[in-house]
């Protein structure tokens, strides 16, 4: 299976390790992905106005050379990037003029018919977690884990078709095929603050720390994320989970899905 890829801005710095874990358990996996030559940053929020083009020039140009490369699918791991390629896609299918626009500008021909998909994606739906599970070599059993999805990899509901708004289990799937144990919380699809961390610390706090105590009263021991920015968020604002509990030394380590992954697979 091929695919080819689109890193984006953090995995190559802050998010390194996501990368570099997907790297390699893609290519212990059998998955053959290529990097996205002079990807740009994709603009790390969808834009909502269609009036004005420029902000989905970057995506659209990644897209249009993955279908140059004939490559059906371009697999994305961060889940702002993916949110806006996933939306970026379904505007230049479905908006005749904004794609007229997008291409005349471009000097492309991009019908909007790349398959955009996340790295959990190709694990559930292309290699299939029962043959996932065949490969693993060290099962995580014993581990509690909570699942923690956030907004973008969800919502919008039409747009996205990632999974269940409401009640998502990819990620538990997924647990499930390393051996470790998925822990339900109420707080899963809730949103940890986005942005709002770097412009208003008090309600990305408050945020977070709800979701950090409502996995940490249903006995979690670390949290599995697939988002660079969920995972500073909630990394950042452990001591609200410390004031909760009234214990110092109160913590839920963060993990990407990938690192759990490599350490499954013994790469």
């Amino acid at each position: 299976m091929r695919y080819s890829y689109y890193p984006g801005c953090t995995l190559k710095t802050k998010a390194k390790v996501y990368e570099d874990t997907t790297l390699a358990t893609a290519k212990a996996l059998g998955l053959e992905v290529t990097e996205i030559e002079e990807w740009q940053c994709c603009g790390a929020l969808y834009p909502l106005n269609t009036d004005e083009i420029f902000p989905f020039l970057a995506p659209v140009r990644s897209l249009a050379q993955t279908k140059e490369a004939a490559h059906e699918k371009m697999m994305t791991l961060c889940a702002g990037c993916y949110n806006v390629f996933k939306r970026t896609n379904k505007a230049i299918r479905e908006d005749g003029e904004l794609r007229r626009k997008v291409n005349a500008y471009l000097e492309e021909e991009y019908m909007g018919d790349v398959d955009v998909v996340h790295y959990l994606e190709v694990l559930k739906n292309d290699l299939g977690f029962a043959a996932l599970a065949e490969k693993v070599k060290k099962k995580l059993e014993g581990r509690k884990i909570a699942p923690y999805y956030g907004c973008l990899l969800l919502k919008p509901r039409d747009e996205m078709n990632f999974d269940d708004v409401e009640n998502p289990t990819i990620i538990e799937d997924f647990l499930a095929a390393i051996g470790a144990e998925a822990v339900d919380y109420p707080y899963k699809t809730e949103c940890c603050g986005s942005y709002l961390s770097m412009a208003n610390e008090d309600v990305a706090s408050t945020a977070v720390g709800r979701i950090l105590k409502s996995a940490y009263n249903n006995k979690a021991e670390a949290f599995v994320v697939a988002c660079p920015l969920c995972k500073y968020n909630l990394e950042e604002y452990q001591n609200t989970l410390q004031e909760a509990t009234k214990d110092p030394n109160a913590k839920l380590p963060v993990y990407y899905f990938t690192e759990l992954l490599a350490e499954a697979l013994e790469v």
